[in-house]
């Protein structure tokens, strides 16, 4: 709403609907007044109604009746909440920089976690990022090859669009190699040798190809990054479906024998993993208990200070409204 104090928004607006009973209520008032000012009238005439109404006067009836109806109205605006008048506020950050990897190859559309365990898996970064608060957190997928989908971001909005876009038609032809995406975090987080805490959550079925795991995994441990992993599927496993560009199923993978391929949930890398770096490995679960053991781990690490972030802020203006409805109602009291 634009006024001449300029934009006008109203923090509240939801409490508009009490307006009806704002206007009823100021009728009210009127039409006592008005009653009383009639009955008045009907006693005597004009001359005489001094001597017989003591301390009687119209100007003051209407007066009295005028500040209990501006009250009325200033105190409705209060409930609403009016902000104008923006103002730079300088917000100090503080948090975790935290990686979350994603598997995208394709045993990720094994149907052994519902609907499949890469939306099992997007459902839980949902969870875990909402649950955690002031992390700067970002996205990587990988597969054969790691890409950074996000970069690390307090805007979790913008973070949920990346991570919205990835879906079956994302899915690598490739296999699963693990020192690439611990490589590619590596990498970032020596950019910022300062960071006291490099924090990398891996959500993947387990299965790997990779050629220099071992050799990553001392790298990852000399500079500092805490891996946790966390298990997406089960031990028993489920077939791998087979999509063409455009997402849809045609069939399931088979090996060279003919025979559908099974992938399973390979807990004893994740576990290592996790173990020699000082992380901890959980497996996904339809409840919130891996989610919290997660959160609960994350936490232990300390805080560090983010860039000061500046944003226009609109200032409370209710306060003024208040002054108003208070001295309405005072000088109706006191007349």
């Amino acid at each position: 709403m634009k006024t001449f104090f300029g934009e006008v928004t109203f923090a509240l607006l939801r409490y508009r609907y009490f307006f009806p009973f704002v206007v009823f209520a100021c009728i009210l008032v009127f039409f006592i007044a008005y009653r009383r000012y009639r009955g008045i009238s009907k006693l005597s005439s004009v001359k005489r109604r001094s001597y017989l109404v003591t301390h009687f006067s119209i100007a003051k009836l209407f007066l009295k009746t005028f500040l209990l109806m501006v009250g009325c109205a200033s105190l409705f605006i209060v409930f609403l909440r009016p902000q104008w008048g923006a103002i730079e506020q300088t917000i100090e950050q503080e948090g975790r920089d935290l990686f979350i990897a994603l598997d995208v190859s394709r045993s990720m559309l094994a149907q052994d976690k519902k609907p499949d365990r890469l939306t099992f898996a997007k459902q839980k970064i949902k969870q875990l990022v909402g649950t955690l608060k002031s992390e700067r957190v970002g996205l990587v997928i990988f597969s054969g090859s790691a890409l950074v989908q996000c970069p690390l971001t307090v805007d979790y909005g913008a973070f949920y669009l990346f991570l919205n876009q990835i879906d079956a038609e994302t899915i690598s032809s490739g296999t699963t190699a693990l020192d690439q995406v611990i490589k590619k975090i590596i990498d970032i987080f020596a950019r910022a040798p300062a960071r006291k805490n490099k924090l990398l959550v891996i959500l993947t079925d387990g299965e790997d190809f990779s050629s220099n795991l071992t050799k990553v995994r001392e790298q990852a441990r000399e500079v500092g990054v805490h891996i946790f992993t966390m298990g997406i599927g089960t031990p028993e496993g489920a077939p791998v479906p087979v999509v063409d560009d455009e997402g849809r199923q045609h069939g399931h993978q088979k090996n060279e024998q003919g025979e559908i391929v099974i992938s399973r949930l390979n807990e004893g890398i994740l576990r290592s993993l996790s173990a020699e770096s000082g992380g901890t490995y959980v497996r996904a679960s339809e409840g919130d208990a891996d989610i919290n053991e997660l959160v609960r781990m994350v936490q232990q690490f300390e805080k560090e200070k983010f860039e000061d972030k500046t944003v226009p802020t609109l200032q409370e203006r209710y306060p003024i409204f208040a002054v108003i409805a208070f001295i309405c109602f005072l000088l109706e009291w006191l007349l």
